[in-house]
């Protein structure tokens, strides 16, 4: 992963030619052209072209597409379309077992949806794939599997959410929570990224442009964090050069870990305000 960080990921429906040039502007941390989910079967191969179209221009973020799954009828030309025009990344739908993501090979960063309880269960394994980049939790259609009902904190999806969290860092991947369908209420959305942070997720999947500022700031560094971070990597460097290996910062007993903690800090805070040009997180 590259210091960029991946607060907000963006999923259009391929079939949207003009959400799709909308998308550009939008200042997400990454965009996903969707074929999949968003997209009728009879309006896949326009969606296909669109997408084709879109790759070929110049974007302001790494642009993902997230192609027909496994055993479909779009699986083949949905990824060679995508190959072919240089796309950043693969979103692979319904993951549920690591060897057929091994087998795929495809030299660009994969991202493997973890929303089937089979895929839970798997997703350690999925996680371990050398190409897999990341995994995005896809909580629709996981409760509808579970038959779990709605529950503003999310509670029956607690288990699962932790699991891919868990799966993913284990793995040293990026874990992405799950959309938040309500585009309405964006109070509740702005909570589900608070819970999701303190899960441990580093962004958000969305899918309207009005939730990726909002996304931003829950997964983001404040100036007031970065600053904070700053004087404690200080008061580390002078106990270190002091030969101390602990140092105190505003009372609080500061070891090695908490350095390196607040080390990632700045570095997220200070690429988050780098132009949106900066070197590609998803490689």
């Amino acid at each position: 992963m590259g210091a960029k960080p991946l607060r907000s990921m963006l999923y259009v429906p391929g079939d949207k030619p003009r959400a799709i040039e909308k998308a550009q502007t939008l200042g997400a941390d990454a965009v996903i052209l969707d074929l999949e989910d968003a997209v009728a079967p009879e309006k896949k191969a326009e969606a296909r072209h669109n997408v084709r179209e879109a790759l070929r221009g110049a974007w302001p973020c790494p642009v993902l597409v997230r192609v027909n799954g496994q055993g479909s009828e779009w699986e083949h030309e949905d990824r060679e379309m995508a190959l072919l025009s240089g796309v950043d990344g693969l979103v692979l739908p319904k993951v549920e077992d690591a060897r057929h993501v091994h087998a795929l090979q495809l030299r660009v960063p994969l991202w493997a949806m973890i929303e089937t309880p089979q895929g839970v269960l798997a997703a350690p394994e999925i996680a371990a794939v050398p190409g897999v980049s990341g995994l995005l939790a896809g909580a629709n259609d996981l409760a509808r599997a579970l038959r779990t009902r709605p529950h503003p904190e999310r509670l029956p999806l607690l288990h699962a959410l932790s699991a891919v969290v868990l799966a993913a860092r284990a793995h040293g991947k990026i874990p992405v929570d799950a959309v938040f369908n309500d585009i309405r209420d964006p109070h509740g959305f702005e909570q589900e990224c608070r819970q999701g942070r303190a899960l441990g997720f580093a962004g958000k999947t969305v899918i309207h442009p009005g939730q990726v500022a909002a996304a931003h700031a829950a997964y983001g560094v404040s100036e007031a964090e970065a600053h904070s971070a700053r004087d404690l990597l200080a008061a580390w460097a002078v106990a270190r050069a002091e030969g101390r290996s602990v140092a105190t910062y505003q009372g609080a007993l500061v070891e090695q870990m908490h350095a390196d903690e607040a080390q990632e800090q700045l570095e997220l805070w200070e690429a988050s305000v780098k132009d949106a040009g900066a070197a590609n997180p998803l490689a």
